[in-house]
């Protein structure tokens, strides 16, 4: 299996993506021949338990980890202020990595681990699994960012600080990095991102935490507007199958700015001053 081996690294390994990502590389995606072959976590006794129950060896010495994978993926989704401590398990030793959302608690450590990966010359791509719906094949054949003039999404959640980077992300990875101003309308659990984009384009971004809200966005170019909810079937399916890409060819398809931008999006929106007006980017 040289090549297509997967360390998992997380804070608890008992979680949704954690259970998810391993099911779908043993059944929907094993045609690509990847194997979670190693696994180790912040809680080892949970994770020792869990690696047990999945039939994952578990390792507490890094080294030893590394010697039986090619390749890590960071999970924690609920724990990103734990991601640049896990990153530096694992970033020295210079294997393509892939970080699960939300990547960093600030924008300041997101730019943190990306200097550390830089550092180490390794591949670290990050995103939601809202990158990688059917919102987005709706916009290439619309003809990309530049053909978007508005974009409104909606996305609901347990809570804003886990959850707003999914309708964000839907809405960054259709319209770029070109985000120049940011006013919020509302708190939990009813919030409103209104977003300026470069070129006169707009975005508003609903996140209904605790509601009945499906994923969710309507598309306006110079001709139409189209309402797309999202199918929810294959998101993280896809997702996977990026991730696998990401090992495959060594190389982010992630623009680092779109990254960043999310992140500082999600910075200033939980800040006092965006309750008050605009607040430049």
């Amino acid at each position: 299996m040289s090549g297509k081996r997967i360390g998992f690294v997380d804070n608890k390994l008992d979680n949704y993506h954690a259970n998810t990502y391993l099911a779908i590389l043993r059944d929907q995606l094993k045609d690509r021949g990847y194997t979670v072959t190693a696994c180790t976590a912040m809680d080892e006794a949970g994770g020792r338990a869990w690696a047990e129950a999945k039939g994952v060896p578990y390792f507490s010495d890094h080294k030893q980890m590394n010697a039986n994978v090619d390749h890590y993926v960071v999970l924690a989704p609920s724990n990103p202020e734990l991601h640049l401590e896990l990153c530096k398990w694992v970033l020295p030793f210079r294997k393509t990595t892939y970080v699960d959302k939300t990547f960093a608690p600030d924008v300041k450590t997101a730019r943190a681990i990306f200097r550390l990966a830089d550092k180490y010359g390794v591949a670290v791509e990050t995103t939601s699994a809202l990158r990688y719906t059917n919102v987005q094949d709706e916009v290439r054949s619309l003809g990309g960012p530049a053909a978007i003039r508005h974009m409104v999404t909606w996305g609901p959640g347990g809570s804003f600080g886990e959850y707003a980077i999914h309708p964000l992300e839907l809405a960054i990875s259709c319209m770029g990095a070109g985000a120049q101003r940011l006013m919020r309308r509302g708190g939990e659990p009813l919030s409103q991102l209104l977003l300026d984009f470069s070129g006169g384009r707009t975005a508003v971004v609903n996140v209904y935490v605790k509601t009945s809200t499906p994923f969710a966005a309507a598309v306006t170019t110079e001709k139409e507007t189209k309402l797309i909810t999202v199918d929810g079937a294959k998101i993280f399916i896809n997702t996977a199958a990026a991730m696998l890409n990401l090992f495959d060819s060594g190389k982010p398809s992630i623009d680092r700015q779109e990254s960043l931008m999310i992140r500082r999006v999600l910075d200033v929106a939980g800040s006092a001053r965006a309750l008050k007006g605009f607040v430049r980017l």
